[in-house]
C-alpha cells in the first residue's frame, strides 16, 4: 500500500493537465455541496440560541380544512394557550409571534428593524447570552410593563458603542425601557431571530388572546428527547376535538408538533391530501436526496471517462505487471487508491474553498447577522462524499484496466 501511494503521488504529477481537470471537476461539486450543507447545519442543528432545540418541539402552522375552503396559517395565541403550551409531560413551552418589521427613529434618522413578541418562558427556553442587563421577567409580561430586549447590532444604531441597559426607544408612538442587550442573530435561526423582543401583553389589542389562527409560532421543551413521540401523540390525540372557527365552512383540524426540520418541510411541501399529511419531511428528504445524487453522478461520470483514458495510456505498465504475476485485484485496488487519494485532494481543497465562500457569505450582509462555518460535521460529510467519489469513479476504469491481456498490453494496445 506504500508502493501504491508513492506511485498515486507521482502520477499525479507526471499528468499536471489531467490532475488539474479532475480536481476541478470534484473541487467544484464538493464546494457546492458542503456549502449547502452548511446553509442547512446552521438553520436546523442546535446551536447559538437555540441550543437546547435537540429536545424541542416546534409548531408553526395550523390548518382548517373544508370540501370547498382550506385556511392555512401561523397559529393564533389563543390556539396555543389552549392546546400546546399545557401539555403534559413537557418541560416547558412558549409562545411568540413571529418577527414582523417595524421602523423607528433616532435623531431623525430612520432604522428598520424587526419585532417579536414573547412570552416570559421564552428566555428560559431559548439560551441567549446578555451582554447587558437580563430578560424581561413573568411579572412584566403579566403587567404588560413596557420593556425591552434588543440586539447589540440595533443598540449600535441606536446610541453606539455606550451602553444602552436603561435607555429608551419608542415603538409605534410608545416609550419602551431597555432591560437586556443579546448578541445578534442570524435570520436562519427563525424561532430565535429578531432585533427587538417585548412582552406579547404589550400589543395594542388583547384580541390575540382567544386567536385560534394568527401570527404566533409555539415551541415545546421536552425533558428528554426520547418523550418526543409521546408528546406529539397526546398533542395529535387533542386536534380532531379542536372546535371549528365555522362548522359550516371547515371539517377538521390539521396541525403538528416537529422539529424544526419537519415544521421546516411541512410548510414548505405545503398542504397534503390527509393520508400524507405527515409526509412533507419524508418528501423534502427524498428531493435533497435526489438532488444532491444526481448532481453527483453527472461529474463522476465525466470522471470515469477520463480514469479510463488515463490508465489505458498505461497499458505497458499494467503488462509489465501482469507478466510478473500481479493478480487482479492488486492492480484493481491500485488504481482505486489513486482515484480515492486524487478525490481527497479535491476533497480538502473543496473544504478550503468553501470556509472561503461562506466567510464571504458572512461579511456580504445578504444574511444579516449570518455565522456560517463548515464545522468538523460538515467536513466528515465532505470528505466521505469525496471516497465516494473516488470508489465510483475508479472502480470501472480500475476494472476494465485489470482485464487487459498482458501481451496486448505491452504492445500499447487493448485486448
Amino acid at each position: 500500500m506504500g508502493n501504491y501511494l508513492k506511485v498515486a503521488l507521482k502520477v499525479l504529477t507526471r499528468r499536471k493537465f489531467f490532475t488539474f481537470i479532475s480536481l476541478f471537476g470534484i473541487s467544484l461539486t464538493l464546494v457546492v455541496l458542503v456549502v449547502a450543507t452548511a446553509l442547512l447545519d446552521d438553520a436546523f442543528a442546535a446551536k447559538g440560541p437555540e441550543a437546547r432545540f435537540d429536545r424541542a418541539l416546534i409548531i408553526t402552522r395550523a390548518t382548517e380544512t373544508g370540501p370547498h375552503s382550506t385556511m392555512s396559517m401561523n397559529p393564533g395565541y389563543g390556539f396555543l394557550d389552549k392546546y400546546v403550551l399545557h401539555l403534559p409531560g413537557i418541560e416547558r413551552a412558549t409562545a411568540f409571534t413571529s418577527a414582523f418589521q417595524r421602523t423607528i427613529y433616532r435623531d431623525g434618522v430612520r432604522i428598520d428593524t424587526h419585532l417579536k413578541r414573547t412570552d416570559a418562558d421564552y428566555w428560559k427556553i431559548m439560551d441567549y447570552r446578555f451582554l447587558e442587563g437580563r430578560p424581561f421577567t413573568a411579572d412584566e409580561e403579566t403587567r404588560g410593563a413596557f420593556v425591552a430586549v434588543i440586539s447589540a447590532d440595533l443598540r449600535e444604531k441606536l446610541f453606539g458603542k455606550v451602553q444602552a441597559a436603561g435607555k429608551t426607544m419608542e415603538i409605534d408612538g410608545r416609550s419602551f425601557t431597555i432591560v437586556g442587550v443579546v448578541p445578534a442573530v442570524p435570520m436562519t435561526r427563525m424561532s430565535a431571530y429578531s432585533e427587538i423582543w417585548t412582552p406579547i401583553t404589550t400589543a395594542k389589542s388583547s384580541d390575540y388572546r382567544s386567536e385560534m389562527l394568527g401570527s404566533f409560532n409555539g415551541v415545546v421543551l421536552l425533558r428528554d428527547s426520547r418523550d418526543r413521540r409521546g408528546v406529539q401523540q397526546a398533542f395529535a390525540d387533542q386536534v380532531p376535538k379542536i372546535p371549528l372557527t365555522d362548522p359550516k365552512e371547515f371539517t377538521s383540524w390539521r396541525a403538528s408538533l416537529g422539529t424544526p426540520f419537519e415544521s421546516y418541510a411541512s410548510d414548505l411541501v405545503g398542504p397534503l391530501p390527509r393520508r400524507f399529511q405527515d409526509s412533507g419531511p419524508a418528501i423534502l428528504r427524498a428531493a435533497l436526496l435526489i438532488l444532491a445524487v444526481l448532481f453527483m453522478t453527472l461529474p463522476a461520470l465525466n470522471l470515469v471517462t477520463l480514469n479510463l483514458s488515463r490508465i489505458l495510456e498505461r497499458a505497458p505498465e499494467i503488462g509489465v505487471r501482469k507478466a510478473f504475476g500481479a493478480p487482479r485485484r492488486a492492480l484493481v485496488a491500485q488504481f482505486v487508491l489513486e482515484n480515492v487519494i486524487l478525490s481527497l485532494i479535491g476533497g480538502l481543497i473543496a473544504f478550503l474553498v468553501a470556509a472561503l465562500v461562506l466567510a464571504g457569505l458572512n461579511g456580504s450582509g445578504l444574511i444579516p447577522h449570518s455565522q456560517f462555518s463548515p464545522n468538523l460535521r460538515v467536513f466528515g460529510y465532505g470528505m466521505l462524499v469525496a471516497a465516494f467519489f473516488g470508489v465510483f469513479s475508479g472502480a470501472y476504469p480500475a476494472w476494465r484496466m485489470s482485464r487487459l491481456d498482458p501481451v496486448a498490453a505491452l504492445r500499447g494496445g487493448v485486448a
